[in-house]
């Protein structure tokens, strides 16, 4: 288990502590839901040794109504705690609310609608027909508006992960832009592979178009809608976490074919026209089982060596077109 402890060292710029926090919030999530399946009283229960080191309270626990589990919570500072420690100005970087989200379950009372989302993201590659994408949606409008959105932050694993980054960038096509992170977000889908054979095929009849003869006159291009904005690329950007080894989330890290090779560099941004998102992804220390690679405790290891770039993905371009596309021409 991670070593809880020096919330003084909660620091924007200390990236690998504010890594562990968020991720310790979301295993918080987890142990939320077992602890109600287990029925475990306050006394024994699990949950809340995961956030109560870090100076947070909970907040609100979200509810799917198919079932009662519990798939998110929110976890606001403590200023109470944080005083009776001396520590009385909230450090630079911890948020005021943090919604957390956690993954599938594979126990009986909550597996049927986890797996329920699971199909659903592989099939449409969207949740949001979900009752849990209103619900978090909702509760992170409620934060952002009662704290500010600068104050928030959103992050969830696995199939949380995917929730998060649609909530995420549904409130950024308001305006709203809040802090993402995305530990093993899902990558792999149905429609997404749909969209690539029809991606490929449309390449394919374009390049046979143009080697068509025009009737004359200069060629109009019908692209219009396709352009995107160069301003406010970088209001919202989230943060990937990627096991190379997990084949759930692996397909973020396949480029664009216009990227450069940015590792390490913090402050280099997209080019005009593409999306980013900040990825760190783990260095292999040779072969993992899949667990391993998709599982949420390699994100708070002490010896986990990573690396980040502001990476142009060709699946972070698909996934946040719509967010700064100009509108289609009347």
């Amino acid at each position: 288990m991670v070593n809880l402890s020096l919330l003084v060292s909660f620091d924007r710029k200390d990236t690998t502590y504010k890594r562990t926090v968020i991720a310790c919030f979301i295993q918080a999530v987890y142990l939320l839901e077992l602890d109600r399946q287990e029925n475990r009283t306050k006394e024994n229960a699990l949950a809340a040794k995961w956030w109560v080191p870090f100076k947070y309270k909970l907040a609100q626990t979200l509810i799917d109504e198919r079932d009662g589990s519990i798939f998110g919570a929110i976890l606001e500072w403590d200023r109470s705690a944080a005083l009776a420690d001396y520590i009385f100005i909230r450090p630079s970087g911890a948020p005021r609310a943090v919604l957390a989200l956690r993954g599938t379950l594979l126990k009986s009372p909550t597996i049927r609608r986890d797996i329920e989302d699971d199909l659903r993201f592989l099939a449409w590659e969207s949740l949001k027909g979900s009752v849990r994408f209103k619900v978090a949606l909702e509760a992170l409008k409620s934060v952002a508006d009662r704290y500010g959105s600068s104050n928030v932050c959103i992050a969830g694993h696995s199939l949380g992960a995917g929730f998060a980054l649609q909530v995420g960038k549904t409130l950024a096509k308001e305006g709203i832009y809040v802090d993402t992170h995305l530990f093993n977000p899902p990558s792999v889908s149905l429609a997404m592979s749909f969209k690539n054979i029809g991606e490929k095929a449309g390449f394919v009849w374009k390049r046979f178009k143009s080697m068509l003869p025009t009737s004359g006159g200069t060629q109009v291009s019908n692209d219009e809608g396709e352009k995107t904005l160069g301003l406010g690329l970088g209001k919202w950007v989230p943060h990937l976490y990627v096991n190379n080894s997990d084949y759930i989330c692996c397909s973020y890290t396949d480029p664009d074919g216009t990227e450069e090779n940015n590792a390490g560099k913090e402050n280099v941004g997209p080019k005009t026209g593409q999306m980013a998102a900040k990825l760190i992804t783990v260095k292999s220390k040779g072969k993992q089982k899949f667990l391993e690679a998709h599982g949420l405790e390699q994100w708070w290891s002490d010896d986990l060596e990573l690396q980040l770039a502001v990476h142009n993905s060709r699946l972070i371009n698909k996934q946040l077109k719509s967010l700064y596309s100009l509108p289609p021409p009347h």
